[in-house]
């Protein structure tokens, strides 16, 4: 009797079993279709664009059932480093945000994906051209470019007419030639630029805009030419004779912005987004500072800093990273990230838009100043040689330039010194 109710037990059992497993198998998604999830970084965008990506991230996710997105936002501080200890232990997320200083990292093609693999040249066509030959390695597409800043010069235009300046300077022959002006008629400086290690890049990048290249096919000094001296000899020339503020040897970039807010220097090398800060900072300045476009060699070319995405060739979900990289950069999340942070977009038809391209006759400075950059960025160009130790590379130069303004050294022992330590690495 026991082994006939254990059996009609076990026969009971089994059949809620069965109809269970059934349910379930009806109602939860086959195992290709279970959620996916991606991960990707981004460079120091939290708090300020936390919204912003949550919105983005949410509108992606429901367009695509089954798939997951995992936002890791990294300081500026910390992602070279991060990128690089991925790279080494293949741990790289599937989409990693790039910024054209860590350009050398896409030098390791066996840790991204070849997207002219993956990609048409129609979707190629939609970005600049001169932003997507930015985001490629030996003519190979490693990356979709994002965004991108242009530095303008930003100029008192009191201070121009007590100087009797007609125009801004616009290349740096006429740089020179207004600072003696200007230092002359208001004992004012013209501008400020910083040569300490710690400061931005805008001496680095104006070898290349005089034509001088940094380094060479197989990663040596390619500066310590007749060229390269004479670039040396700029600037040791102007801090010498008393037209660059002294603070230019230990100061950085906030520096030379609380100067020109002060009304102590003519101009300043910034970002459009600039002129708001000093708007809302020092009205008085903001009222007579006018945007015109960056300085120049006789070549004409100009800086461009360029964000852009690499996926990793790691990755489970090549085809869904891409389409999420696709999605942030595309021509309508692109017009409202740039509108949001007063950066530029790298797709042509957002450069197209109005919001770039007009200036109406009652303009505010502010829109003069981005469309100024807007323009610049058709052919601007990363001037920064895609190389590892790029900030060795500068603090080796500023300091030998240092060294030769303070007359310890000469210009032709600074540049052969620099080359030398260098080639050491």
């Amino acid at each position: 009797m026991f082994v006939i109710v254990k059996w009609k037990r076990f026969r009971v059992f089994t059949i809620v079993g069965l109809i269970l497993t059934f349910l379930i198998s009806c109602s939860s998604p086959d195992s290709n279709l279970k959620t996916k999830e991606i991960e990707f970084w981004t460079i120091q965008l939290q708090p300020q664009f936390t919204n912003y990506f949550n919105q983005l991230i949410a509108d992606f996710e429901a367009d695509n059932p089954g798939l997951s997105v995992r936002w890791v936002d990294v300081p500026w501080s910390e992602m070279e480093s991060k990128i690089e200890s991925a790279i080494l232990t293949e741990t790289l997320p599937d989409i990693v945000n790039l910024n054209s200083s860590f350009a050398h990292l896409l030098t390791q093609p066996n840790a991204w994906l070849n997207l002219d693999t993956i990609l048409s040249d129609s979707i190629k066509n939609e970005y600049l051209p001169n932003l997507w030959q930015a985001s490629q390695i030996n003519g190979k597409s490693f990356a979709i470019p994002w965004y991108c800043t242009t530095n303008i010069t930003i100029y008192n235009s009191e201070l121009f007419k007590q100087a009797k300046v007609d125009q801004p300077p616009k290349n740096y022959i006429e740089l020179a030639k207004v600072a003696k002006q200007i230092k002359e008629k208001t004992d004012k400086y013209a501008f400020f630029v910083s040569f300490s290690p710690q400061g931005g890049n805008e001496v680095l990048e104006s070898f290349g805009k005089m034509g001088v290249e940094l380094i060479d096919v197989d990663g040596k000094a390619a500066f310590n030419t007749p060229l390269g001296e004479a670039v040396f000899k700029y600037w040791v020339d102007l801090y010498r004779e008393g037209l660059l503020p002294e603070e230019v040897l230990t100061q950085g970039i906030s520096a030379g912005e609380d100067l020109y807010q002060a009304g102590e220097t003519a101009m300043v090398f910034s970002g459009p987004e600039l002129i708001e800060a000093i708007s809302e900072n020092t009205p008085e300045i903001g009222k007579v500072s006018l945007p015109t476009s960056q300085i120049t060699g006789k070549n004409d070319r100009k800086n461009i800093v360029l964000m852009n995405f690499a996926i990793s060739s790691k990755t489970q979900l090549p085809d869904r990273a891409l389409k999420f990289v696709l999605f942030i950069t595309n021509y309508q999340n692109q017009m409202a990230f740039t509108q949001e942070t007063n950066v530029l977009p790298s797709t042509t038809k957002t450069l197209e838009n109005s919001y770039f391209q007009n200036i109406s006759p009652d303009a505010s400075t502010q829109d003069r100043a981005r469309v100024i950059g807007a323009n610049q960025i058709f052919e601007a160009e990363v001037l920064l040689p895609s190389v590892k130790n790029l900030d060795k590379l500068k603090q080796i130069i500023y300091q030998n330039l240092q060294a030769t303004m303070l007359g310890e050294k000469t210009i032709e022992q600074a540049i052969a010194d620099a080359a030398s330590e260098w080639n050491k690495l």
